[in-house]
């Protein structure tokens, strides 16, 4: 069982991937955070193996959260879910650590499919991304 936590400030969007990732057998949503501090705090205490990471969010962004996730977790691997699918913005994103990048127009099986592979260590990034 693939154990998840949810970063989005959009309580709607979290709603969306919690239903999708409870339509499946082998990924389990195991928290919540609508905060980038919120997604470090959920993180050292539920130990997640996948944090899906929006990058922009109110107070701490996905690209500070992501390096303080894996400065106290390094186990974890944080998957980039985000609207902004830039180079300003993959390249921070993967410098603060994260082992993917997922645009979120991606098809749900698409999304399903990068957090088996971030959990298994491989590094899932969106079509449009990689040919850049």
């Amino acid at each position: 069982m693939i154990r998840v936590l949810l970063a989005d400030d959009q309580a709607l969007v979290r709603a969306g991937l919690r239903m999708l990732c409870e339509s499946t057998e082998d990924v389990m949503v195991v928290g919540e955070a609508g905060t980038g501090r919120e997604a470090v705090t959920s993180a050292e205490r539920l130990v997640p193996d996948v944090v899906l990471m929006d990058l922009r969010m109110p107070g701490m962004d996905g690209i500070t959260a992501t390096k303080r996730i894996l400065d106290i977790r390094p186990a974890t691997k944080v998957l980039v879910l985000t609207t902004f699918d830039d180079d300003d913005h993959v390249y921070p994103a993967l410098t603060a650590g994260a082992c993917g990048f997922l645009a979120k127009d991606i098809e749900p099986p698409e999304l399903l499919d990068g957090i088996r592979k971030a959990a298994t260590g491989e590094s899932p990034f969106s079509p449009a991304v990689l040919r850049r």
